[in-house]
């Protein structure tokens, strides 16, 4: 069986359900458009500073300093070519990691600020992903990218996003969300979007259950109907375990799992968990809290993402590295949670199995010695 170590690690196909696309710039082109628009609100003028600042930053431990890295990311993407180039390079950045499929989100209504439309956005967005796909396939990387459209929930918006999310399905727009500050604004407040979204029979996933807790989780799923939750760490908080009970243990008998916690394992609610930036907007305390482990022993279907690559310094490749060090996962375990992740995704279930099969289970073979 091939080693954990990082090299093997990069090689290892991953799915990633839960990225944002303004989330994820490489600190060089941050810099780069920011010159380019006549942005000067950077708090640092070189690369590597920026990429340390943003980190930092994020390190506050709250969700609402943590969404205020966004400030600088979004600025500078408010025309279409600086969208086509931070689409592409996120393409082409999640194929160096061995991604071969991910769902990459973000708000257009966020990109408006210089006069483009809700369409002009979306369609300059797919346009960069279609880039980066064939820029990662002439360098030998199998790569498939689709988008969510995510409205903002302090914001008005919800429905006419969902709309842009169906008026775009067959485009490269394979669903809808909900995201920001989750305090005080509850995804009932959304209730005409999801109506719309499952009128359409299209799937959306809602940001849940990360800086709030069970209610969220509950009104997610209860009167919106999601497919998955966003994050979704806090459905840990209806699970009781016995005393003394070591989170990295491999058995957890005696947990007993409350209404919420039953209802998201029964229904197999994939769960997108990102443990490096749960950890940063304080979600948990720490990775070694992080009841990942917990809720993949019980069996939930449970998945790893990224959430934000530049805020979190982070890849899908280190997201294993870290979960095999605290928790002593082998090949076997993250061709679990990557198989998890494509039975979860927003495409078609041909599309999905071709992938599990000609993709995912081949490269896992070769890892864990039998290819």
């Amino acid at each position: 069986m091939t080693t954990l170590d990082p090299a093997h690690l990069t090689l290892a196909p991953k799915v990633l359900l839960h990225d944002h696309l303004d989330g994820g710039l490489r600190p060089a082109t941050v810099l780069e458009l920011a010159h380019e628009v006549g942005y000067d609100g950077l708090p640092v003028d070189d690369a590597a500073g920026l990429g340390r600042w943003f980190r930092e930053a994020a390190d506050s431990g709250s969700l609402e300093r943590y969404l205020e890295t966004f400030t600088h990311t979004v600025a500078v993407m408010q025309t279409v070519d600086a969208l086509e180039r931070v689409a592409r390079e996120c393409v082409e950045d999640l194929a160096d990691d061995n991604v071969v499929y991910a769902e990459v989100r973000y708000a257009p209504e966020q990109h408006l600020e210089a006069g483009l439309t809700l369409d002009e956005v979306v369609e300059a967005v797919l346009r960069g992903f279609a880039d980066g796909e064939r820029i990662a396939a002439d360098r030998g990387k199998t790569i498939i990218v689709r988008c969510l459209v995510t409205a903002m929930r302090h914001a008005a918006r919800s429905r006419e996003i969902a709309e842009l999310a169906v008026r775009y399905r067959d485009r490269g727009v394979v669903g809808f969300d909900i995201a920001g500050a989750e305090a005080g604004h509850p995804p009932t407040r959304h209730l005409d979007a999801f109506e719309y979204m499952r009128a359409n029979c299209a799937p959306f996933t809602i940001h849940a259950g990360e800086a709030f807790g069970l209610p969220s989780i509950h009104e997610a799923i209860g009167f919106c109907g999601t497919d998955r939750l966003g994050h979704g760490v806090r459905v840990f908080d209806d699970i009781e375990l016995p005393d003394g009970v070591d989170l990295a243990a491999h058995s957890f008998t005696g947990a007993k799992l409350g209404l919420i916690a039953n209802i998201v394992r029964d229904k197999r609610i994939p769960l997108e968990l990102c443990p490096s930036s749960n950890v940063q907007t304080g979600a948990v305390t720490s990775l070694a809290e992080h009841p990942f482990n917990v809720l993949a022993r019980l069996r939930f279907r449970v998945t790893v993402n990224t959430d934000n690559r530049l805020m979190g310094d982070t890849t899908m490749s280190k997201e294993f590295g870290l979960l095999a060090d605290q928790f002593g996962y082998g090949w076997a375990d993250f061709e679990r949670f990557t198989v998890n992740a494509m039975k979860s995704a927003f495409i078609h279930f041909d599309e999905r199995l071709a992938v599990i099969d000609d993709v995912i289970k081949p490269g896992y073979a070769v890892l864990l010695g039998s290819g």
